[in-house]
């Protein structure tokens, strides 16, 4: 326990500004694997979630302006409360991270839906992402770039 401790605290902070210099494209199986974790983190899965007083809603805990902007990208005129629908929910969750975390590693694109088009800059995002590293559903491989 205490070198998964050192490994989170210590090591991914220096590999966040190794993987943000060398990002390249992410596979699309992987960002399928991403959208899991999320979901596992926001909501146990689960697509009736609501937190944070009612704004965040589904699997994926999407606030209102972030479904706003994802289903503009998408091109479709969906409500906010669609976002208990999974299907609907991971389409707009896709999108937006496809869109805002265009050469980005998934770790970045974690940190965007977490805190926004500039997540992956917010310190305050860094908790989230140790999160989804420990879920440990995701290989390293899969996190950091592929040209590391």
């Amino acid at each position: 326990m205490k070198l998964q401790t050192i490994w989170l605290v210590v090591l991914v902070p220096a590999w966040f500004a190794v993987a943000s210099a060398q990002a390249t494209a992410v596979d699309p199986n992987d960002i399928e694997r991403l959208l899991d974790a999320i979901a596992r983190i926001e909501s146990q899965g689960d697509p009736k979630a609501v937190g944070d007083g009612g704004r965040a809603l589904g699997a994926y805990q999407i606030y209102r302006v972030y479904w706003e902007e994802g289903t503009e990208l998408l091109g479709v005129d969906w409500p906010h409360r669609d976002a208990a629908d999974p299907q609907k929910a991971r389409r707009v969750a896709k999108a937006y991270l496809l869109h805002y975390g265009k050469g980005k590693s998934l770790v970045e694109m974690a940190r965007i839906h977490n805190g926004g088009p500039r997540g992956c800059e917010k310190k305050g995002t860094l908790p989230y992402v140790r999160k989804i590293l420990a879920d440990g559903s995701l290989s390293s491989g899969l996190l950091w770039s592929k040209s590391q």
